[in-house]
């Protein structure tokens, strides 16, 4: 792919191995260097986390070519996190100001982030797992966030490298229990500090009054009820304390199959149809049991078909959508096209780039999921019907599909307040089990799948391709995504839905009598003026009406309000990239659609006992005529931002992320250039009237009148990277632009010197 790097990176041909050896060690050259060593040992532990193992003498490598350049210093690791502590490089020659964490520092690694550990024993790589008879010169370390990091031990003293690489293998890849999370060791630690109130970052939907503003919101009070019987997860484990179910349902019908089988309310719609989802039955061969299920159903069935509820189209997640294991699969493929060890990798796999990215099929399951929300949006806006999403735990992909409508069509979802909300509503009292996708226990790989990545990637697409219908920036999604892997937030790490082997006494023991943060406190994270990168400069404000104009309107989901004032909008420029690129996809078959519970209630009952419902309902066919002419239709009018958005399904519309995904490769980033040059500048003229209009109102409401003052000059454009924040002040590659098969293609270099110039006919000039 010619021309995707910047600042001048290219691929040349492959460095030779270096020959020189050097027998000084590298503490010997910082002997009278006591400042430096002073500052190498100082390590900041955040409150609970405890030193478990050190190693001096380590080279941290950067990744550029075959150089073995780095920085001296200290590995520790702690309960927490793994640190590198050494000359911070990145501080000098530069006074721009950085993107920081305050939890998680540029040298730091948490436990959770880590993904791969890998060791090179003389020049060859191997993955590390378990106990080791012999340990490795280079430690390579994958994280999750897709970073790398080469540390050098060659000039370790061999216990400490024993003990370091064995600490390290130990504490990121054993199983461990729940209750031995930093999660509590964090709060323990920190709960006489006072908190701030979760109602002021989103709505935490975790008492009946959150769900009934939910319900008033949305007009949905009129057809649904919040109900309590899961209070205490005695009677149903899979459901949260609160949620909401159709009037007519009896609550004692929630507790009979433990919450399978039960049509939970999502979202209703401003015609007042609604968006449900259900999980399926369980598998019972019992006789008696299977005369219950049938009755349950029975019971079901009259519930949704009576009025209001007449007209309920089904969805089927489980069966003829997508799987688990395609969503998985793909992830692994994709990601080895970010995890660069160096530049020359880099570059060696930089011609057959969109071929690596097509056979992986991420673009292609994030357009399938946005066509299948955008098939549900038609059918609510369109034709007026409900909808019932099904899957086996209605935990996954009913998230994913619920939370992606609700985007689309609400536009309180889209600011930053209700998106929080919408999180905290979908997936985490939506009983989405992230101790198993995101594997933070450690019990089974086979359950780790980037189901809310996969989220959060459909988000970006929305909002690349429509910026001004969302508050928050691209850089509030990459964020968070890095939030997953932070244990201090309960919001990542205590969802309702967990294992029956958790021990679910001592989890509610500890919750109760602990102050958990939640992530949505930014400022644990960030200073002010990084959360400002959080606000989208192109965002539209709603207009607001006139008495007379909101008279003549129906009802349209608004983002005005909630149960507390909404957060200042927070942003950040986007960029792009040239490697921010997609593919043409093809469509994916799905099978006939059937409708639910037809009217042969019997007939159907009848096959569905002692069966997931899940294989036996069919989803929707293929785009229709009439679902063609709604979204040909919306996209032939100019949107309306604070109404109904679509997404361009179209392939080439689907793209990388690239801020998440190549914000660590120093050659696929931009100097200077993309879309970041342009957003830095309107960001400077916006706080300039922000400033002029400050100076105005205070002009204006003196009482005296006062001199003129000089507006402050705007401050000139720095030089950034097209992947700002996070790359602002990395090391750039200084290789040619041509990749290494240009080169070749042209021949050796002895046969170019040998050529004579070609005569050129000029003609008469």
């Amino acid at each position: 792919m010619l021309g995707k790097g910047g600042g001048g990176g290219g691929g040349g041909t492959r460095a030779p191995k270096p020959s020189f050896v050097s027998y000084v060690r590298p503490e010997e050259i910082h002997t009278n260097d006591k400042e430096v060593t002073e500052k190498e040992v100082t390590l900041h532990l955040l409150p609970g986390e405890q030193l478990l193992c050190e190693a001096s003498t380590v080279l941290k490598y950067v990744q550029e070519d075959s150089c073995q350049r780095g920085i001296y210093g200290k590995l520790v690791c702690t309960d927490f996190k793994i640190a590198f502590l050494g000359d911070d490089e990145s501080t000098l020659g530069s006074d721009e100001t950085q993107f920081k964490n305050k939890v998680v520092g540029e040298n730091d690694i948490t436990l959770h982030c880590v993904d791969q550990i890998c060791g090179v024993f003389e020049e060859k790589k191997k993955t590390l797992c378990g106990q080791l008879k012999k340990y490795p010169e280079k430690l390579i370390i994958h994280c999750k966030d897709l970073r790398v990091f080469h540390f050098c031990l060659r000039y370790t003293k061999e216990e400490e490298v024993k003990r370091i690489v064995s600490g390290i293998i130990h504490h990121t890849q054993t199983p461990r229990l729940f209750k031995r999370l930093f999660l509590f060791s964090y709060a323990a630690a920190t709960q006489n500090r006072t908190a701030s109130d979760p109602q002021n970052h989103a709505v935490m939907f975790d008492t009946l009054k959150d769900w009934g503003w939910e319900l008033e919101r949305t007009k949905g009070c009129l057809k649904y009820k919040a109900v309590s019987v899961s209070q205490g997860f005695q009677a149903c484990k899979r459901l949260p304390t609160y949620f909401v179910v159709p009037i007519a349902l009896p609550e004692e019908d929630i507790s009979r199959f433990q919450g399978h089988g039960i049509p939970l309310w999502c979202w209703s719609c401003h015609n007042g149809c609604a968006l449900l989802k259900m999980s399926a039955l369980p598998k019972e061969q019992d006789d008696g049991v299977l005369q219950i299920q049938k009755s349950f159903l029975d019971g079901i069935y009259k519930t949704i078909h009576r009025p209001p509820y007449e007209i309920v189209k089904t969805e089927d997640l489980s069966s003829n959508f997508l799987s688990l294991q395609e969503i998985q699969t793909a992830y692994l493929k994709f990601k080895q096209l970010f995890l660069i060890d160096n530049s020359t990798e880099f570059w060696d796999t930089d011609i057959k780039w969109f071929s690596l990215l097509e056979s992986s099929s991420w673009l292609d399951i994030i357009r399938r999921c946005l066509k299948k929300a955008t098939e549900i949006t038609e059918c609510l806006e369109a034709q007026n019907v409900n909808v019932l999403l099904l899957e086996e735990t209605a935990s996954d992909l009913c998230c994913i599909v619920s939370s992606l409508v609700q985007v689309m069509m609400d536009p309180h979802c889209r600011t930053r307040f209700g998106f929080q909300s919408l999180i905290q509503k979908e997936w985490v009292m939506g009983g989405h089990c992230f101790l198993d996708r995101c594997n933070h226990l450690r019990w089974n790989d086979k359950e780790e799948v980037p189901v809310f990545l996969l989220f959060l990637d459909c988000v970006w697409q929305l909002l690349h391709q429509h910026p001004p219908a969302f508050e928050f920036t691209e850089t509030y999604l990459t964020v968070l995504s890095d939030s997953l892997y932070i244990p201090i937030f309960s919001t990542f790490f205590n969802s309702p839905q967990k294992d029956a082997s958790i021990g679910r006494e001592s989890q509610d023991a500890q919750s109760n009598s602990l102050n958990l943060l939640t992530v949505w406190d930014w400022s644990v994270q960030f200073e002010p003026k990084a959360q400002t990168l959080f606000r989208n400069p192109l965002y539209v404000e709603k207009p607001k009406l006139d008495k007379s104009q909101r008279k003549g309107m129906r009802f349209k989901h608004d983002g005005d309000g909630g149960p507390t004032s909404l957060l200042p909008s927070h942003g950040e420029p986007k960029v792009k990239h040239q490697r921010q690129l997609s593919l043409p996809l093809t469509q994916s078959k799905s099978s006939p659609k059937r409708g639910f519970f037809r009217e042969e209630t019997d007939h159907l009952i009848k096959n569905l006992l002692g069966k997931r419902i899940s294989k036996l309902i069919n989803s929707s066919e293929e785009l229709q005529d009439h679902f063609r002419e709604f979204y040909d239709s919306w996209h032939s009018k100019p949107p309306d931002y604070h109404g109904l958005l679509l997404p361009h399904l179209e392939g080439p519309e689907i793209k990388v992320w690239a801020q998440r995904y190549l914000r660590w490769i120093p050659e696929a980033q931009i100097l200077g250039g993309g879309r970041v040059a342009l957003m830095s500048k309107l960001l400077e003229m916006l706080e300039e009237v922000r400033t002029l209009q400050e100076q105005v109102e205070e002009r204006r409401h003196s009482q005296a009148a006062r001199p003129a003052e000089v507006p402050p000059a705007p401050r000139h454009s720095t030089r950034l990277s097209s992947l700002f924040p996070f790359a602002l002040l990395q090391r750039h590659s200084s290789k040619p632009v041509l990749p290494t098969s240009g080169w070749k293609a042209l021949g050796d270099d002895e046969d170019l010197a040998k050529r004579e110039d070609e005569f050129v006919d000029l003609g008469d000039l």
